[in-house]
């Protein structure tokens, strides 16, 4: 157990890894996520779970822009940033024209199309599948999902007055007791990922709660055991027969993101690998298609590293190789992603 767990008063660190080279843009951790937990009329703009089309020079996330709108000072104190706006920010729930579609004339044959009704500019999932480069010699793009990263050093914990956000001590989930929370969105502003939301109907704080009630019964959040591509792995930092502690302290491949921001996130990303460029006569180079410099500005300076060991890795079960590395990954029984007690349970 890590000393810094342990100053903070947290027993135990439950975590997530996110294997990038696996995620299919599906949606189906966000919609799984948003039927279980955020249906009501005040959250119709909040993604606890959302999933991001991500290239360099393009994909702004949800809420838009929300890189540019957060976090700590350089000194590691906590930032006055901004509060995404419902119309440029999350974007508002549209409304569409049902009652033109149903009342369409069936003898005349005339066609009325399901549309908005408004000509909207932001919403989310606005850019998705839109890459950068040109093709086919470098055009990219790849799926980055996010959830609250439920920090080491929450931003929002420490931006609260009324002491309405705490970690856990037994599994260190950051919750919102909404009993306290006087709805300043003080925490909104610190979030430096955008993952704390406000219910505009109860005029409190709202955020992923890690799927708490289902984690305290060995069972995975619902965004990782709905997971068709099974590229969730959930357990604890410390135990070393789990497949979070192996990805992220033995093989080192899952690393935060963003984490200049200070926060120590514990939901981690195994980046991307991309297959390389081609040259002007379609032959290919020996440069990847998403830069490396992009990987790093997302991930920080280990993005490199965790993409030369998983290249590594890859090689070698091509050549018929052992690899343990490799056996996590690909996920043979989708049971072994998830380790939350100490006997291993089958996931319900």
């Amino acid at each position: 157990m890590s000393a810094e767990i342990t100053r903070n008063g947290v027993t135990r660190q439950v975590a997530m890894v996110l294997d990038l080279n696996k995620c299919l843009g599906c949606h189906t951790c966000s919609v799984a996520c948003k039927k279980l937990w955020n249906k009501d009329e005040g959250t119709d703009y909040t993604y606890w779970n959302n999933v991001e089309t991500r290239s360099a020079g393009n994909g702004a996330g949800y809420p838009k822009m929300w890189e540019e709108i957060g976090g700590r000072t350089e000194t590691g104190d906590v930032k006055r940033g901004k509060i995404p706006s419902l119309d440029n920010g999350y974007g508002r729930a549209w409304s569409f024209n049902h009652g033109d579609v149903i009342a369409t004339d069936a003898t005349t044959g005339e066609k009325t199309w399901l549309k908005p009704n408004e000509d909207p500019s932001w919403g989310p999932n606005w850019d998705e599948d839109e890459g950068s480069g040109t093709y086919p010699e470098d055009n990219h793009y790849f799926y980055l999902p996010r959830l609250c990263n439920h920090c080491t050093h929450p931003a929002c914990l420490d931006a609260c007055p009324r002491g309405s956000i705490y970690k856990r001590d037994e599994d260190g989930i950051v919750l919102v007791n909404q009993d306290r929370c006087h709805g300043y969105r003080f925490c909104v502003e610190a979030c430096p990922y955008k993952k704390v939301y406000f219910d505009r109907q109860r005029q409190v704080a709202a955020k992923c709660i890690f799927c708490f009630p289902r984690v305290e019964e060995g069972t995975a959040p619902a965004c990782a055991r709905q997971c068709p591509g099974r590229l969730r792995f959930v357990g604890y930092l410390d135990d070393e027969e789990g497949p979070i502690w192996k990805l992220v302290h033995k093989w080192k491949v899952a690393i935060p993101l963003h984490p200049e921001y200070g926060l120590g996130p514990n939901v981690f990303y195994i980046p991307p690998v991309s297959p390389n460029q081609l040259d002007s006569e379609g032959r290919p180079t020996d440069i990847p298609r998403i830069p490396m410099a992009y990987l790093k500005q997302l991930f920080g300076e280990e993005a490199e590293r965790a993409v030369d060991i998983v290249k590594q890795e890859r090689e070698k079960k091509k050549q018929g190789l052992e690899s343990e590395l490799m056996d996590i990954l690909i996920a043979y029984n989708w049971n072994d992603n998830f380790k939350l007690d100490e006997q291993t349970r089958e996931v319900i």
